[in-house]
């Protein structure tokens, strides 16, 4: 008898210690968050701030803050060398290989360079754009590059232009449609196909043709046009400013007429300043190119950014590796596509460098 007493007094003392203990654990996970919502201050997906809207026109610019998590980190990290940078000081030579998709490039310097894609590089036997995200060593020797023709025809030499390498980059391939025949389809034809689009499109909204003497078909004197840079450098002027008042700035979202296009973000604020400029010029001239006077649009607001973002994170991924050090990785939704630069050099381990999220 004392025995069942003694088994029965063991098992409410269980019992007392048990419920206590399924009531923690059942309050814990009610406290826990399920979801990636945005909180209160303004933190939107992955931790980022988005601050704004920015408004000139049809163009309007959000931008993204760094995580509380990663400012010291992005602090301390030195950034990289872009390569407008690089070409201007001589420490990186871009060579022609007569080969339309694909260039070398050798870094001559000892800090690394990043190379991002839509750069272009003038001059060679045609104008291309850099096809991938790249980071060039110090001392790397000659690196092969993917790259796209952005102008049809021309396989001579331009002017007083080298016909054996590209001495310049001082602009971005602009558009949506770009990005993603660049980045997703990876086709020459499409990439031809939309350069000729925004030329049109550019001309249309200057009042007449941006093509050039020297070779029609180039994108990159077509943003060299009188009037397109007097127009774009209006977007310019009216977003003066907004990086520098925000030196904790990661990234940028936009939209042109109310809808949203794209968005990039840098592993750093340095990096992402050095960037802004090329940035905001090719945005500026993809929404005159998008400019449509007189005809009302709903303004685009933050909780579409972060939905934007959000979403895209979630897609399905596939991997490639662009080096041996670097590689990128797609994810896809039904209306966005984001590719992620990642460094797997043994210092970063990985990490991410540059997102860059598109608007199907």
């Amino acid at each position: 008898m004392r025995s069942h007493l003694f088994a029965l007094a063991c098992a409410v003392a269980l019992l007392g210690i048990a419920l206590p203990l399924v009531w923690f654990a059942t309050a814990s996970q009610a406290r826990a968050p399920i979801t990636a919502a945005p909180q209160a201050n303004g933190d939107g997906p992955e931790g980022y701030k988005v601050s704004g809207p920015y408004t000139h026109k049809n163009l309007t610019v959000f931008l993204l803050h760094a995580k509380e998590k990663e400012k010291a980190a992005a602090a301390g990290t030195k950034t990289f060398m872009t390569l407008s940078e690089a070409l201007v000081s001589k420490k990186v030579v871009v060579y022609e290989t007569k080969s339309v998709n694909e260039l070398a490039i050798e870094n001559v310097s000892d800090e690394e360079v990043f190379v991002q894609s839509g750069d272009i590089v003038k001059g060679g036997q045609q104008d291309r754009m850099i096809g991938v995200d790249l980071i060039v060593p110090a001392r790397s020797g000659r690196i092969k590059i993917a790259a796209f023709c952005v102008e049809q025809g021309r396989w001579t030499k331009r002017g007083g232009e080298d016909a054996t390498q590209f001495t310049t980059s001082t602009d971005r391939a602009a558009t949506r449609e770009l990005k993603l025949a660049a980045n997703k389809s990876r086709s020459q034809g499409e990439v031809w196909e939309k350069v000729a689009k925004a030329q049109s499109k550019l001309g249309a909204n200057v009042g007449g043709s941006v093509a050039a003497p020297a070779s029609a078909s180039s994108y990159q004197l077509s943003m060299e046009n009188e009037r397109v840079r007097a127009t774009t450098q209006e977007y310019i002027k009216a977003f003066a400013g907004i990086v520098e008042r925000h030196p904790d700035a990661v990234g940028y979202a936009f939209s042109i007429n109310g809808q949203l296009n794209s968005a990039d973000v840098y592993s750093s604020p340095a990096l992402f300043r050095k960037l802004w400029p090329g940035l905001l010029k090719s945005s500026a001239v993809e929404a005159l190119a998008e400019l449509q006077p007189g005809k009302p649009h709903a303004a685009t607001k933050t909780e579409e950014v972060r939905a934007f973002i959000t979403e895209s994170e979630g897609g399905a991924a596939t991997e490639r590796a662009v080096t041996t050090r670097v590689r990128m990785t797609t994810r896809e939704t039904k209306t966005n596509i984001l590719f992620e630069t990642r460094d797997h050099h043994p210092r970063r381990k990985g990490g991410w460098v540059h997102k860059s999220y598109v608007k199907k």
